[in-house]
C-alpha cells in the first residue's frame, strides 16, 4: 500500500498535509503523535471512511480491515455470533482461530453486552482474523487491555505480520513489534494567515 501526497482534513479544517510512506507485506508501521494531531483522521481516510483532500491511497482496495476506538460489535448477539456474522460477510470460514488467539472459547456462548470492557476489546479485535484483509489499520487498539492481553495482541499482529500481512497502528505505546515509526506530527497542515483568511470576508 502507497499513500502519496495525502492532505486531510477534519470538520472541514485540514489538519495534515503531504503525508506519504509505503506500508509492504511482513512490516508494521508506528504512527506517533501528540493527541489530536491527526492519527485518526489519517486512518479513517486510508480506511476509505471519508476522502482526502488531496493525495492518493493505491494497492490497498478491497483489502483493508480497520478497527478503531469503537469494539464494533452487536451487543445482543453472543461472542459467536459476532465472529460468526463477520465471517460471513468476509466469506472468511472458520472462526475458530480467532477464538484461540484471543482467548475467547469460554466466552462463546456469552452476549457481547455482558462482557468485561477488556473482553469486549478483544472481541472486536477478534474480528481482524476473520476478514481475512492483508492491510490491519488500527487505531489505539489495545485501549481496555490488560498487560496479558496486550502481550496476545501483539503476537497476533507478529503472526499476521510473518504470514505477509502488514499492520498500521496509531498507539502511545511500545507493542515490541518489529517496524518502523512515523512521527505524522511533521506532516501538520499550515494554518492560513489570520489577516489574509479576514481580508477574505471583506
Amino acid at each position: 500500500m502507497k499513500i502519496a501526497g495525502l492532505s486531510i482534513a477534519r470538520g472541514g479544517a485540514p489538519v495534515l498535509e503531504r503525508v506519504s510512506f509505503e506500508l509492504t507485506p511482513g512490516r508494521a508501521l508506528i504512527l506517533r503523535g501528540p493527541n489530536g494531531c491527526g492519527k485518526t483522521t489519517l486512518l479513517r481516510t486510508i480506511a476509505g471512511l471519508q476522502p482526502p483532500l488531496a493525495g492518493t491511497i493505491t494497492g490497498a482496495e478491497e483489502d483493508i480491515a480497520y478497527a478503531a476506538h469503537s469494539d464494533g460489535i452487536k451487543l445482543t448477539l453472543t461472542v459467536g455470533e459476532n465472529l460468526t456474522f463477520w465471517a460471513e460477510i468476509f466469506a472468511a470460514g472458520s472462526i475458530e482461530p480467532a477464538l484461540d488467539a484471543f482467548d475467547l472459547r469460554g466466552l462463546l456462548d456469552r452476549p457481547a453486552g455482558a462482557l468485561s470492557a477488556g473482553q469486549k476489546r478483544r472481541l472486536g479485535l477478534a474480528r481482524l482474523l476473520v476478514t481475512g484483509r492483508r492491510y490491519w489499520i488500527l487505531d489505539e487498539p489495545t485501549v481496555s487491555l490488560d498487560r496479558a492481553s496486550v502481550h496476545q495482541f501483539a503476537g497476533v499482529v507478529e503472526r499476521h505480520l510473518a504470514d505477509g500481512g502488514a499492520a498500521l497502528i496509531a498507539t502511545h505505546i511500545d507493542l515490541g513489534l518489529e517496524g518502523e515509526t512515523l512521527d505524522v506530527s511533521q506532516f501538520k497542515a499550515k494554518l492560513p494567515d489570520l489577516e489574509e483568511f479576514d481580508e477574505a470576508f471583506l
